[in-house]
C-alpha cells in the first residue's frame, strides 16, 4: 500500500509563513484578491511556487476581506459563476505571464463549506471551473457534494482532508465558531494525519471512526506552529512512503 499524499496549503493571503512552508508542500492554493491577497501577492506567491516546484492552484472566495471570506453569502448562479471565473482568470493571467499554468481550484472558507453541504452550489462551482478549463482539478472536502458534483461534471477531483481541523460524525469539519475546531497539538495533528492517510478514517470529536478518502492534505499556514507542523508531517509521510516501498 502506498502512503504518499499531496500536501496543499492556502497561500497568498498576506501571512508571513508562505516562503517557509513552500519546501514542505506539493500544492499552493493562491488567494485571488477577493477574500485576501492582491495582484502583487499573487505574482509573488506564483514565483515562490515555481522556485520550489510546487503546483499552482486558485483559491477563490467571497468578495469579503472584512470577514476573510468566512461569512456565508448567497449569490445567484450567474453571480457565483462570475465570482469563481474572474478569480481563476486573474491568477491564470499572472501565472501565464511567468510561464506557468494552473493545476487546480480550491474554494475558500465559507464558499468551500457551503459547497460541501449544498449540491446545487457545488454544481454551479464545478460548472464554472469546467467551463474555464476541463483539465483543472477541483479540491473539495472528502465525501462532500463538492466532490460528487464535480465528478458528475467530468472534472478530476482531489478529496481533501485536514491536518489541523477536527471532524464531526458526518465527516464535516467542526465549525470554526465552535470550541475545539482547530488542532493545536502537534502530536494530535500527526496522529490524525497518519490515521487518515494509512486507514482512510478520521476520529470525530465524539470519538467515532468516520470513513474518508484522503487524496490531498491541507495544512493551514496561519497557525502558530504551522511551519513545524508542515515540516514534521512532510517527514512522517515521506518515511511512510519509504517504509512501504
Amino acid at each position: 500500500m502506498k502512503f504518499t499524499i499531496d500536501i496543499n496549503c492556502d497561500m497568498g493571503e498576506g501571512m508571513e509563513n508562505d516562503a517557509l512552508l513552500m519546501p514542505y508542500i506539493n500544492s499552493a492554493n493562491i488567494a485571488c484578491g477577493y477574500h485576501a491577497g492582491s495582484a502583487a501577492l499573487m505574482q509573488q506567491t506564483v514565483e515562490l511556487a515555481l522556485n520550489y516546484r510546487v503546483n499552482i492552484g486558485a483559491h477563490p472566495g467571497f468578495a469579503d476581506k472584512e470577514n476573510f471570506g468566512r461569512k456565508e453569502m448567497h449569490l445567484s448562479e450567474t453571480a457565483l459563476t462570475d465570482l469563481i471565473q474572474e478569480q481563476v482568470y486573474q491568477l491564470k493571467k499572472i501565472a501565464t505571464s511567468l510561464g506557468a499554468g494552473i493545476k487546480h481550484v480550491k474554494p475558500h472558507g465559507a464558499l468551500y463549506n457551503m459547497s460541501a453541504k449544498n449540491s446545487e452550489l457545488a454544481k454551479t462551482i464545478a460548472s464554472a471551473v469546467f467551463a474555464l478549463d476541463p483539465h483543472l482539478v477541483l479540491y473539495g472536502l472528502s465525501g462532500s457534494h463538492s466532490i460528487v458534483e464535480a465528478a458528475k461534471m467530468g472534472l478530476q477531483t482531489a478529496s481533501e482532508v485536514f491536518a489541523d481541523r477536527t471532524y464531526q460524525d458526518d465527516g464535516s469539519l467542526t465549525p470554526r465558531t465552535e470550541p475545539g475546531a482547530m488542532i493545536i497539538s502537534a502530536e494530535q495533528s500527526m496522529q490524525q494525519v497518519l490515521q487518515m492517510v494509512h486507514q482512510q478514517q478520521v476520529t470525530s470529536v465524539k470519538g467515532h471512526a468516520v470513513n474518508i478518502k484522503a487524496e490531498t492534505l491541507c495544512l493551514h499556514g496561519d497557525g502558530a506552529h504551522a511551519v513545524s507542523f508542515a515540516k514534521n508531517i512532510n517527514a512522517a509521510l515521506k518515511k511512510s512512503a519509504n517504509d512501504a516501498s
